[in-house]
């Protein structure tokens, strides 16, 4: 088979080109500084922040029940004001609590100028595609939100399709956008078990894993074939590759 080099680089969002761990940080610190001006026990913000954290790690979103996202997230806020007060809080506050997480997240996330200029540089040579995992209404508004979507000849939010990473058949759908094959493409993505699992699933030339933390890679995990600190050192892999 003819080895035509790389073609087209799919990214991914959060924690890959937008700091969405560190805008999370911001947002709590907000709710913090708003449960201070309630009468909520100052020892029990932490434990009621914890508690929406939590919730939302082990979120499961089924948009046809007929609820949105912003509904499910205010019963998070609820249910952790209720359980760490053991008494049935002001729904308003729980409201208050979400929106003001939800809004501080998206005005601080933001596409670096350096993030910008690495973009506009790739798009030079290779075709890009966003695809991200999440619900359909989050993820696009954080993709307004950094005005992202000039840098990339697609984008994909697993919330508009059947199934998210790492499944073969989310792949396939961005295969046939780019109108490349999985050969020509290479998978950048801070998650091994969605982005690195899903570029290897689906036959994709290389798997770049964006480790900012220098975490060393568990043993039930797949290995990338390349790793680097930041997506801004992704053209040191384009240069192996080339």
């Amino acid at each position: 088979m003819e080895n035509r080099g790389v073609l087209a680089i799919i990214f991914d969002l959060d924690n890959t080109l937008i700091d969405t761990a560190g805008a999370g940080r911001v947002a709590i610190q907000k709710v913090c500084d708003l449960l201070k001006s309630t009468s909520v026990q100052e020892d029990h913000i932490k434990h009621i922040c914890e508690g929406f954290l939590k919730k939302l790690l082990h979120e499961q979103f089924d948009p046809s029940k007929g609820r949105t996202i912003d509904d499910v997230r205010i019963r998070h806020w609820y249910e952790a004001l209720q359980e760490t007060q053991r008494t049935d809080p002001d729904p308003d506050l729980a409201s208050r609590c979400y929106y003001t997480w939800k809004n501080t997240r998206l005005q601080v996330l933001n596409l670096s100028p350096e993030v910008q200029s690495l973009l506009k540089e790739l798009q030079k040579n290779y075709k890009l595609l966003l695809l991200t995992n999440g619900d359909s209404q989050t993820q696009w508004e954080k993709i307004k939100a950094v005005g992202c979507e000039g840098f990339f000849s697609a984008l994909v939010v697993s919330g508009d399709h059947p199934e998210e990473k790492p499944a073969l058949s989310i792949f396939t759908y961005c295969f046939e956008s780019l109108g490349v094959q999985p050969q020509d493409c290479i998978m950048v993505g801070d998650s091994l078990s969605t982005d690195i699992q899903g570029g290897i699933n689906a036959g994709v030339k290389a798997t770049v894993w964006i480790n900012s933390g220098s975490k060393c890679i568990p043993q039930s995990h797949v290995t990338p074939d390349y790793t680097i600190p930041s997506v801004l050192n992704l053209m040191d892999v384009l240069a192996k590759l080339s």
